[in-house]
Order: C-alpha cells, then sequence, then structure tokens
C-alpha cells in the first residue's frame, strides 16, 4: 500500500484511497508527505504548550500550525516540494522552542514521544518505515483510530477557518492552546474510546469559536453581508477568477487591479465575496463565472485569462490552461505559479496575474441571469419580523439548513432532487458550495422571501446556527431541536467535518448527513451518533421526505 487517506467524502469504494494516487489527484507521495507534516507539527505542539505556560510562545507559531494544518486538507496543496518546506521550517520551529526552554532551565523532565525527537528533517521523507510510523494506519483499534480521525479531521477546520481569522488580525491564543492540546491527544494511549469522544465535542464547541471568530473578522474588515444581485454574464476587458475561500487575498487583487483595464470574477466559494459591501466601491468587480469547484476544467477553459486559488479546491488541470492558473497561501500544485505569503504589515503582490490577465481575450460566456444572496444571520435578523409572520401565519411551514459542500459523484443529484421536492411552504437556508445543486433554480418565493436563502461561504452555516438560536428565543422553545428546522447536510472535507461537530456540540439533532457517511467512521463510532444524536444518512428523495415531513 503505498498511500491510505480516507479523509474526504470521495474516498475509494467509501473505504479509502490507496496504491499510487487519492480519487482527489493526490500522488501517494505527497499524501505521505501530508502525514509527515501532521506529524512533525505535533513535535510543535509538545514544546510550544510548555512555552505557553512560561509566557515564551509566539504568535508566529499558532500562524504556522494554521497554515500547516490546512494545506493538508482535500484538494489544498498537491505539490510535493511546497510540503517538504513546511516539514522543514516545524522541524526548524520545534528545535528553537526546545533550545529556549533548555537554555532557561524550563524544559520539563519526562519521556518524549518521538514525534518530538525524531529527526524529521532527514532527506528521505518518503521511505517506508516514516510512512508506517506516522500515517492513520499506525493505530491497530478500528475505534480509537476512528476518533482520533474525526479529532484531526476536525482540528484541520479549524485551522483553515483560523487562519483566514489571523490574516484578518483576529486571534485567540486559548484556540491555539486547545489545538495543540487535541493534537497531541490523538497520539495519546492513555485516552479511551470516552474521553476521545468528548474530545470529539470539545472540538466541536471550539469550531463554533472559530467560526464566530472568523464572522467577527470578515464583517468588521468588510461589512455584514447584504441581499445582493449578482451578475453571470461577462464584460468585455480581460478578466481574473478567483477561487478559495480567502477575502483578504480578494480585497489586495480588488486594489491593485483597479483602473487597470481587467475584470475580476468570483468563482466557487468565492461568490459570496459579492455579498460584501466593501467590494462593492471596485467598478471592476465583475459578476459570478462559473459553478461548484468540480467543474473548473470546463470553466476555467472557457474564461480564457488567469485563475487565482486563494485556497482549495483544486481538481488536476488539462494541460491547455495549466499556464494560466495561480495559488497562494496554503494552495499550492506543481507547475503552478504560486504567489509568496505577504510580509508582516505588508500586502502580497499580485502584479504577475494582473500582467498576464491583461495579455490575454476576454471571458466567453457561458450563462446569462442573476443570483440572490446575502442572508447572512445580521441581513436575516433584519427581516426577522417578517419570517417571524410568515411561520406564524403558516406561509413558511418548514426550514430545510441544505449546508455544506458539493462533490463530483453522481450521486450528489440527490441534493438538486430534494430542493425541486420540497413543498412550496419551505424555505432554505444554505451555505457552501453544496448551494451550486440547487441556487439556479426557479423555486420563488414567499411573501418576498426567497426560497433560497444563501448565507455565504462554509464557515458562514455559523450564520445558519445563529439564526436558529435566534428563531429559538422569539418562539420562547428551550430546544433548539422543537423548531420547524430540518438538517439535510451534505459533506466533502474537514471543513465539513468541523461544521458538523460544531452543530452536534450546539445541541442540533437528527441531522441526515450524505451523499454518504464518512469512511473514516468505524461501526461502533457511527452507531454512537445514531444513538445519541440521531445522524443518519440520506436515502433517497421520497424516503427522507417521509421522515422529514411526515
Amino acid at each position: 500500500m503505498s498511500m491510505f487517506c480516507h479523509q474526504c467524502q470521495e474516498a475509494a469504494r467509501n473505504v479509502g484511497c490507496s496504491g499510487k494516487a487519492g480519487v482527489c489527484g493526490k500522488s501517494a507521495r505527497v499524501a505521505n508527505l501530508h502525514d509527515l507534516l501532521i506529524y512533525a507539527l505535533k513535535g510543535v505542539a509538545e514544546f510550544n504548550l510548555q512555552a505557553r505556560k512560561h509566557g515564551l510562545n509566539k504568535a508566529e507559531t499558532d500562524e504556522q500550525m494554521f497554515d500547516g494544518m490546512f494545506s493538508t486538507i482535500t484538494n489544498a496543496n498537491f505539490d510535493p516540494e511546497a510540503i517538504k518546506d513546511r516539514i522543514d521550517r516545524a522541524v526548524f520551529t520545534r528545535d528553537e522552542i526546545k533550545k529556549t526552554l533548555e537554555n532557561q532551565g524550563k524544559l520539563e523532565d519526562k519521556q518524549y514521544k518521538d514525534y518530538a525527537s525524531w529527526e524529521a528533517n532527514r532527506k528521505d521523507y518518503e521511505d517506508e518505515s516514516t510512512k508506517k510510523h506516522v500515517g492513520i494506519l499506525r493505530d491497530d483499534n478500528e475505534d480509537i483510530r476512528s476518533l482520533r480521525s474525526l479529532v484531526l479531521f476536525g482540528l484541520k477546520g479549524i485551522c483553515a477557518y483560523g487562519e483566514h481569522a489571523y490574516t484578518l488580525g483576529k486571534h485567540k491564543p486559548e484556540l491555539n492552546e486547545f489545538i495543540e492540546k487535541a493534537l497531541l491527544a490523538t497520539s495519546d494511549d492513555s485516552l479511551g474510546a470516552d474521553e476521545l469522544t468528548n474530545l470529539v465535542l470539545e472540538t466541536g464547541s471550539h469550531g463554533v469559536d472559530v467560526m464566530s471568530l472568523l464572522d467577527e473578522a470578515n464583517t468588521s474588515a468588510y461589512g455584514n453581508p447584504e441581499i445582493t444581485e449578482v451578475d453571470l454574464g461577462v464584460r468585455s476587458n480581460p478578466g481574473i477568477l478567483v477561487s478559495g475561500h480567502d477575502l483578504r487575498d480578494f480585497e489586495e487583487l480588488l486594489e491593485q487591479s483597479k483602473d487597470q483595464g481587467v475584470d475580476i470574477y468570483t468563482h466557487s466559494e468565492m461568490l459570496p465575496a459579492q455579498y460584501y459591501p466593501a467590494f462593492k466601491k471596485y467598478d471592476h468587480f465583475a459578476g459570478n463565472y462559473g459553478n461548484s469547484w468540480w467543474k473548473q476544467k470546463e470553466e476555467f477553459e472557457t474564461f480564457n485569462g488567469p485563475v487565482l486559488f486563494t485556497t482549495n479546491c483544486i481538481v488536476p488541470p488539462k494541460e491547455s490552461y495549466t499556464d494560466r492558473i495561480y495559488t497562494t497561501g496554503a494552495a499550492g500544485y506543481p507547475g503552478f505559479k504560486h504567489i509568496p505569503n505577504r510580509e508582516e504589515g505588508g500586502e502580497k503582490n499580485f502584479s504577475e496575474i494582473i500582467k498576464h490577465a491583461k495579455r490575454l481575450s476576454s471571458p466567453t460566456e457561458i450563462e446569462q441571469g442573476k443570483l440572490v444572496g446575502g442572508f447572512a444571520h445580521n441581513q436575516v435578523m433584519q427581516l426577522a419580523d417578517k419570517v417571524v409572520d410568515a411561520v406564524n401565519s403558516g406561509a413558511i411551514k418548514q426550514f430545510f439548513v441544505m449546508a455544506g459542500c458539493d462533490g463530483r459523484m453522481k450521486n450528489r443529484e440527490y441534493y438538486t432532487d430534494f430542493a425541486k421536492a420540497l413543498p412550496e411552504d419551505t424555505v432554505i437556508l444554505t451555505a457552501g458550495c453544496a448551494k451550486y445543486r440547487y441556487n439556479k433554480l426557479d423555486l420563488g418565493d414567499i411573501g418576498g422571501i426567497p426560497r433560497v436563502l444563501d448565507a455565504g461561504q462554509c464557515n458562514d452555516s455559523y450564520s445558519l446556527a445563529v439564526i436558529a438560536l435566534k428563531l429559538k428565543e422569539v418562539f420562547e422553545l428551550e430546544d433548539i431541536n422543537d423548531l420547524p428546522i430540518s438538517f439535510n447536510i451534505a459533506w466533502y472535507e474537514q471543513k465539513a467535518v468541523i461544521v458538523l461537530l460544531a452543530l452536534l456540540s450546539l445541541g442540533v439533532k437528527n441531522i441526515k448527513l450524505g451523499p454518504t457517511l464518512p469512511a473514516f467512521l468505524s461501526e461502533n463510532v457511527a452507531n454512537v451518533l445514531v444513538e445519541k444524536f440521531g445522524i443518519n444518512g440520506v436515502q433517497t428523495v421520497e424516503e427522507d421526505m417521509e421522515q422529514f415531513l411526515g
């Protein structure tokens, strides 16, 4: 077995990807380097927790943890050299922290696990002993391996959101302290199933915290999202297409490209940038081009201009447009140009991609029309009276939270069919790229309230939780599960894992999760989630509609 990876929904046979490459296109080499990077970051955590006790920790170490973990999520970084650089940096940081503790006589005298002493900066990163030593299959007990995986993948999601907040100046050191403790706990053989189950829920609680922090970071920097009509057509200027999730990257590109004769378009999970007031002052900020991440091969072809990945989700490209793709931050792919991180107090330099765009033709139009979005919690609260009246009058009978991820498999058509089959007195609350399965359907409105309310990116699932909690307060209910809100969540990668754990930590029950349950859930762990939280997988549209609506 050259590799083993089961962190995403498309894991082969719903067991795990093995052999030379994963379904996502990640090579065995990169998969094993990802494992080694996580292993090296445990060494950083081991000593940085000690440094925290004595006030010797540094904020840049927290950022390094965010970036390192983020780069290992699905479809983020396929570049082995970029991952090696992160491993080297992690080992250097580990050794520097250890040296500082030793010099000050504060290093704890104890037997350290090998991730805190092993020479991870060896030249041979990919030999068999390394891979077997650090991979997820080192855990023989299936249930322990499952719970450790659930924690680890939740931590990856936390780090993705934490990194975005950090770049906007919002940072809670106590969040990183938890990340370090929980990361080490995934290698602690003294912890049994009960302790790890509690850690899973604690991870979910910190997921709520980090999404709240990112919401604060985004809205304090760019204003509260507002109801916005988004153009799906194209203009005559050359364009740059921006994918991913990072709003600071987006802002800096907009600022540097103004008055350059180049238009900026959003793609996939960057669509919600259209809803922020701060970005609307830019005349060259055009509409949204394309659909969900997995259609990028055909849509990048017709866009004609350069594409910037600020984060995941990268699909291995066609050769015809490889020279037009740029990455930055945690994202990376061999052969793509990478825009370096900003120096402290500075900005990233997007001049190369702007010059590149000027040499190319304008986008080929692939659709026309408008999308309406911007229904984050602040905007929905302004409509609260209207929503409550519609519920009290019976005009709205049920809300369906259909947030999460999209994917390329045919069984994802379930979500389009489910949205079409919903009665006309129901409203869909959505966030994340899952919305592309139904956000262009003509589902109408209820008394002026659109039947699809798009809160934004996957991290804006926090907005949906805030809306639910506010409705619970308005209707004077004791339990969030007594609301007329049902959850039919689609998942794909690790940010969706932390969204799920966050909802569980808030007490939400009876969530449908699909299109398949995670491959990393053992039968016993899955049964615990079913018995304690009522989680169940999707069936047919008809069966699930009957279960939800009776």
